[in-house]
């Protein structure tokens, strides 16, 4: 139990930290003249940004589902029922913007390690589902 919370907290503050760089970002970092003016790279960045904040979103939710399980506050089925779980999976798991040159290298970057994490917190989603349900 007690390496099952360790790698809680450590995967809660690694989110809430991509969070907040994701954030920084959005708001410090945008490459100039894309705040204006409405193009098709402007859409395309707007698009990937949001890609980065929902699978962000899933995660943090998830993450805090399971922390209320282990507060006791709801239980372990109950926080595996469907409506519960990770969801957005057509919008979170498509990685077109990963290689296009035209999306600035940090938003790429952001776009990497937010899949990397959603990937990661489905797999564990699967074992707890797994553990919880069979």
């Amino acid at each position: 139990m007690q390496a099952e919370m360790a790698v809680f907290t450590r995967t809660y503050d690694e989110t809430l930290d991509l969070i907040v760089e994701a954030r920084n970002y959005m708001v410090y970092s945008r490459p100039p003249g894309r705040r204006s003016r409405v193009s098709n790279d402007n859409l395309r960045f707007s698009c990937e940004a949001l890609r980065v904040t929902s699978r962000l979103t899933q995660v943090m939710a998830w993450l805090m589902l399971q922390r209320a399980v282990q507060d006791g506050e709801i239980s372990a089925r109950e926080a595996c029922d469907e409506k519960n779980r990770l969801s957005g999976q057509s919008v979170c798991l498509d990685e077109s913007g990963l290689e296009d040159t035209e999306i600035p290298a940090g938003l790429r970057s952001l776009l990497s390690r937010s899949l990397s994490l959603y990937k990661r917190i489905s797999r564990l989603e699967e074992m707890v589902v797994a553990r919880v349900l069979h």
